[in-house]
């Protein structure tokens, strides 16, 4: 990510925070004021972003992915309802590595 790229997305924030419209114009003042040199491109970029898309959708939604994780989670009750004949997959086990000590090592903290 470059800094106008990250600085562009900053002021987007800033800007929608206080519930201003976000235009080219005004992420491009907010860069300068905070003297951030950068890409002309960036805050058009970003403003044409922000026409389409409410940047607090973006920040609400941002852990929901692409909605591949919905498919499991209506799989799991259909597979419930079909009754005992459906078992779960077994679980692997898997073995955690042992520590090691220091007295495997030959030598102590505290020698």
């Amino acid at each position: 990510m470059s800094i106008g790229e990250l600085a562009s997305t900053y002021a987007c924030l800033i800007l929608s925070d206080d519930g201003i419209p976000i235009t080219a114009e005004k992420i491009a003042t907010i860069l300068k004021a905070a003297n951030v040199q950068c890409e002309s491109y960036w805050p058009s970029l970003f403003a044409k972003l922000a026409e389409k898309k409410n940047i607090e959708d973006l920040i609400v939604n941002v852990g929901a992915g692409g909605g591949g994780g919905a498919a499991p989670a209506v799989a799991a009750p259909a597979a419930a309802a079909g009754g005992a004949a459906a078992a779960p997959p077994p679980e692997e086990k898997k073995e955690e590595p042992k520590e090691e000590s220091d007295d495997d090592m030959g030598f102590s903290l505290f020698d």
